[in-house]
């Protein structure tokens, strides 16, 4: 016999949590984490798991809907785990996330004095993604009342996004909002064209199956890259797949397949083939052009992307005589978006290709000042690279959601540049590493960003001076 579910009447939601969880508490000071709640609910609410200190719960019932609420735009908001935020107002959620980076910069850093500047919005707030990869299951995600009726049948195949904590399946989505309408038309052709030809989906569990992911990407210039990655080497089926997909949406200006029979869906490490087209797409920053290759890294929103880095410059105050460190450049978007601006600029990144990129595109962009190292940026930058490359008079950092390994802080913290701008993908963790630079380095203000409406991810720009 199962166990009696726990019912937790009447709580107020009281505000925003990681992973886009709201909060609630009750009388006696219990604090409840929350999917699909809102800031102002009130709710009786189905606990799921207990812990020490804290527990966590769906809504059971919505006694008296939040003012913040507002009613999501896209059918699969419930089983999604992308836009976590639709429910709630774009205004509200700007507001939360200008609370996040406040509280980390105050509580975290202990940097009372820094200047914190209004949250940048973005616009738009739908189709704003140019990088979607969607999978392939034999297992389709099955919702609660499918699963109670019982029904013959309903476990089928899936093309979409791996539903929230699971690994092997997937929500069948019909329309997405975050990409331009063509990759929606993309993916469903892709589908039926499975169905119509009898191909199979792959099976994460056994390692076998034809269709395995589908990675759309598009630029602002009306370009479209799709790589099509099988699990099976079947060179003539997937020739003719590529070849239907090219014939009936002309609009793809590049088209590549990938055979990936690996345990995980990473191809970084496996050869892309090109089918058709171009063998990169265009995208344009400013008035830079950049070649992106199926394996290259590019902010995933084309539009926010140039705020992101005219605030960074801002920041920067370039005069045109300085040295430039870029840690963690990526393909050197960043780097070679200021170049125009300084002396010289030095960017150190751990993926080789990405520096590839990041090479070509300084050829192409007729950028001579800039330089681009590949390496792990703790092993490479020390006191022999400001000797070769001369001390930074700014140094850019913009570490994955980890942060800068401490190693990279001590160097510096010895380096000593009059300023560092720190962009980061995670208020946290970037709150950590300023306290830690707070021994030479001041927090002079930070500026949020929203470069994910809907979801509770924030970019963050600080200023440090050498004090």
């Amino acid at each position: 016999m199962g166990r009696k579910k726990k019912i937790v009447e009447n709580l107020t939601v009281v505000g925003i949590a990681d992973k886009g969880m709201a909060v609630a508490k009750d009388g006696d000071g219990m604090v409840y984490f929350v999917k699909n709640a809102v800031p102002g609910d009130v709710i009786n609410l189905l606990v799921l798991r207990k812990k020490k200190g804290f527990k966590t719960g769906i809504v059971h019932q919505l006694v008296t809907p939040s003012p913040q609420r507002t009613t999501p735009f896209c059918k699969h908001f419930e089983l999604c785990g992308g836009c976590k935020w639709q429910n709630l107002s774009y205004q509200d959620q700007l507001k939360y996330k200008q609370e996040n980076v406040t509280a980390a910069i105050q509580r975290i850093a202990k940097s009372m004095e820094t200047e914190i500047l209004p949250i940048l919005g973005a616009e738009p707030t739908r189709f704003y993604r140019n990088k979607l990869e969607y999978s392939f299951s034999t297992k389709r995600w099955l919702t609660e009342q499918e699963i109670k009726s019982e029904v013959r049948g309903l476990q089928k195949p899936a093309l979409g996004f791996h539903a929230p904590g699971t690994y092997d399946k997937v929500i069948d989505v019909e329309q997405c909002f975050l990409q331009e309408e063509l990759s929606n038309e993309i993916r469903n052709w892709v589908r039926q064209y499975a169905i119509n030809n009898e191909l199979s989906y792959f099976d994460i569990k056994a390692k076998k199956g034809f269709f395995r992911n589908l990675i759309i990407r598009n630029s602002t210039l009306g370009e479209w890259m799709v790589n099509v990655v099988v699990g099976e080497n079947d060179v003539d089926e997937i020739k003719k797949c590529c070849g239907a997909l090219a014939s009936k949406f002309p609009q793809i200006t590049s088209l590549f397949y990938t055979i990936n029979q690996k345990a995980n869906d990473t191809i970084l490490d496996v050869n892309v083939i090109h089918h058709s087209g171009k063998e990169y797409m265009t995208e344009q920053l400013g008035d830079l052009k950049f070649k992106i290759g199926p394996k290259s890294f590019f902010q995933t929103n084309s539009f926010q992307a140039k705020n992101l880095y005219d605030k960074a410059i801002e920041f920067a105050q370039l005069k045109g005589n300085e040295t430039v460190y870029d840690l963690y450049t990526g393909t050197g978007s960043i780097a070679l978006y200021l170049s125009q601006q300084c002396k010289s600029v030095v960017g150190i990144e751990s993926v080789k290709e990405a520096i590839d990129d990041a090479k070509e595109n300084a050829a192409n962009n007729k950028i001579g000042n800039a330089h681009f190292l590949v390496g792990d940026v703790k092993d490479v930058l020390n006191l022999s690279f400001r000797d070769t490359y001369g001390a930074p008079d700014v140094v850019i950092t913009d570490p994955p959601r980890a942060g800068m390994h401490k190693d990279v802080v001590e160097t510096l913290l010895e380096l000593e540049s009059p300023k560092i701008v720190y962009v980061s993908c995670n208020p946290a963790t970037q709150a950590r590493d300023i306290q830690l630079l707070g021994e030479k380095y001041f927090c002079k203000k930070v500026q949020a960003v929203d470069m994910f409406p809907h979801t509770s991810h924030i970019e963050s720009v600080a200023l440090l001076i050498k004090k």
